[in-house]
This record gives C-alpha cells, sequence and structure tokens, in this order.
C-alpha cells in the first residue's frame, strides 16, 4: 500500500519524526528500553490520563522492579499498588501475562509479535507498542490517538467505532512506518493525537500539516467519524460502613470474576423499595443503629454508571458469612476501587481528622 508519493512517505516521517524528538514530552518510561517497564507502561496508559499513570508507574516499578518480581506478587498486592487506576482487570492480566513470560520464555519478552501475543492480556496494540517502543520492531500500534491522526491525514471516513475499522489504520501505519526508527514514528504519531491532533486540534502548530487532507478541505473537526455509545445503563447503590463496638469495619471481597473483581468494599446493594435498616436485616441478618449519610457520587464505568449514596453505621452483632471486620489500619491496607476509597476517604475525615 503507497498513500503518498513515495517522496512525501520519505518527508511526513522525517518531518514526524524530527518533531518528536524535538518535542516529546518527559516521560518516565520514556527514560528506558526495558520491555518489561514499557509494557507496565502501555498497560497503565490504556483509558487513562499521561498525569494519572505517571505516579502510579513510578511506584508499581519501584515495587515490582524485575518480571519475577511481579509474576510471583501475591495478587492482592498487585491490586493495592492500582487502587484508584481503574479497570483492575489490566493488573490481573498484566501479572498473568508476566508470568509466562518468566516461566515459559525464561523471563525474555517474545519479540514478534506471533508470541508476544499469546501472552494475556496482550492485545494488538500492546504488542505493537512494546514491540516497536522497545525492540525497534516495525510493528503498528494502533490507538484513538492514532486513528485520529491518520483519519485526518489521509481522510479517512470509515467508523472507529466499529472494530473491523482498526484493520484499516493497522495495514496504513505498516506502508507508512519508518523501518530505521519505529519506535519515534509509532511514539510520535502517539504524542501528536494526544497533544496537538486533538479532538479539537491545534492545526497551526502541527508539523505535519502540510501533508493533512483533511487540513486543506477544512474538515479536520468533521473527522474522526465515530458512532455514538449505546445510552450507557445507570443503577442506584446503596453503600454501608458498618462498625462494630471494637472498631472494627465490616468488608466483604466482590467475586474472582466480573467487575471489580477480587476488590473489597462495605456492605453494597442496589436501589431497594424498603429502609436499608430493614435490607441489612434481611440481606446480612445484622442489626445497626440511626445510619449516618456520608456521600453521595457518581461513578462512572466503561459500560455503567453507578449513582452512589454512602451511610455510617454501628452494630453489636457478629460478621455475617463471606464478611469480615478489619481493623483501620487493614482496611488502609486492603485493595478497594474508587467508589470505596471515596468512601473511606469520608468515613476518615468524619472519624479521624481533628476538627480545628
Amino acid at each position: 500500500m503507497q498513500l503518498f508519493e513515495r517522496k512525501l512517505e520519505n518527508e511526513f516521517r522525517k518531518a514526524l519524526i524530527s518533531w518528536y524528538l524535538e518535542e516529546k514530552r518527559d516521560l518516565p518510561w520514556r527514560r528506558t528500553s526495558n520491555p518489561y517497564y514499557i509494557w507496565v507502561s502501555e498497560v497503565m496508559l490504556q483509558q487513562t490520563r499521561v498525569d494519572t499513570v505517571i505516579p502510579y508507574y513510578e511506584r508499581f516499578i519501584e515495587r515490582f522492579p524485575s518480571l519475577a518480581d511481579l509474576a510471583y506478587a501475591k495478587e492482592e498486592d498487585v491490586l493495592k499498588m492500582w487502587e484508584g487506576l481503574g479497570y483492575y482487570s489490566r493488573a490481573r492480566n498484566l501479572q498473568a501475562g508476566v508470568k509466562e513470560v518468566v516461566e515459559e520464555y525464561g523471563s525474555w519478552i517474545p519479540e514478534t509479535r506471533k508470541d508476544i501475543s499469546k501472552l494475556k492480556g496482550v492485545g494488538p496494540y500492546t504488542a505493537g507498542a512494546v514491540l516497536s517502543i522497545a525492540f525497534d520492531v516495525p510493528e503498528h500500534a494502533v490507538d484513538g490517538n492514532v486513528m485520529r491522526v491518520l483519519s485526518r491525514i489521509l481522510l479517512i471516513e470509515e467508523d472507529i467505532a466499529i472494530p473491523r475499522t482498526r484493520k484499516i489504520f493497522e495495514e496504513v501505519v505498516m506502508a507508512l512506518i519508518d523501518k530505521e526508527d519505529p519506535s519515534s514514528f509509532n511514539q510520535g504519531l502517539m504524542e501528536l493525537g494526544a497533544t496537538i491532533c486533538t479532538p479539537r486540534p491545534k492545526c497551526l502548530l502541527c508539523p505535519v500539516r502540510d501533508f493533512c487532507t483533511a487540513f486543506h478541505e477544512g474538515r479536520q473537526e468533521e473527522l474522526p467519524v465515530k458512532s455514538k455509545k449505546v445510552k450507557m445503563k445507570t443503577v442506584p447503590m446503596h453503600s454501608i460502613a458498618i462498625r462494630n463496638t471494637e472498631g472494627k469495619w465490616l468488608l466483604t471481597q466482590r467475586p474472582s470474576k466480573g467487575l471489580l473483581a477480587n476488590m473489597w468494599e462495605f456492605p453494597m446493594v442496589e436501589n431497594i423499595p424498603v429502609s436499608l435498616e430493614d435490607m441489612v436485616k434481611t440481606e446480612f441478618g445484622m442489626n445497626i443503629g440511626s445510619l449516618a449519610p456520608l456521600t453521595e457520587f457518581r461513578h462512572v464505568f466503561s459500560h455503567l454508571t453507578w449513582e452512589m449514596k454512602s451511610y455510617m453505621a454501628v452494630t453489636d452483632d457478629a460478621a455475617p458469612e463471606g464478611f469480615e471486620f478489619f481493623s483501620t489500619e487493614e482496611v488502609e491496607a486492603l485493595p478497594k476501587a474508587v467508589p470505596v476509597m471515596k468512601i473511606w476517604d469520608e468515613v476518615k475525615n468524619r472519624l479521624f481528622v481533628k476538627k480545628t
């Protein structure tokens, strides 16, 4: 596939890579060629802002500096280091994939798309990113930023919300990629999409504006074409931070499969037609005192939204089946998802922060 004239292809690569090498952001994973570290960063960056990822990445690498350290860590420790980053299946899949590398590949990350794609959690984008950035293998790494850039450059009007459209962009990247410096080429496309060729493009700053068909036709803000998502489901949720007379807190661990798998939470139920006190008695066989409202907020997942209402209560009863009481220090150490962290922060603010 040839997209520009041969001379223009070379000029496009040169302009993109020169800009990237001069203007790229100083990010911690760009200061290393360690494929394990690059793998970690790429997994963390999925659906997460760079500024959010940086401190998580640095703490994670400090805690698990080698493949073996992560492979044989307790899952609870891994989830704790991921706490607040969201999409916790990424952490579990990353650990599973790393363990495969340690045990099946002698701690050497595969350098071909066929082999690296066999690893747990490694999809087409992650495979291409690790191969091109860490090993300088000319492989495509197509994410949303890359599709936005190339849809404008080449006036590609296919709907990027349709999975099969990604194949078009993968073929385009393979036709354009710089064989001598695939790392800078792929990262250049990503960086351009993240900083300049954004949903509202800053075309006057673009280093490849001269090559952009959409810009020359005045259509840059029409692209990429992306159909609207199906309306998100909203679920009312109630969570109760229950403390016993010893000052310990009642939590349960979510199932090992599904949403927020293996994370810890306070008793939580969907919207109910009866009072919360009656619900706790019926669902958990516990008597609680009066409820003190804590906080309300919305938590948005990729496919649904929780409308959270949380409360605090005290009980004299023992923990029901499937629940345990934990000290304040133990609650701090447990891996918790963002909604539970918000509730716990409010509990601490109410009970442990001295009022001035």
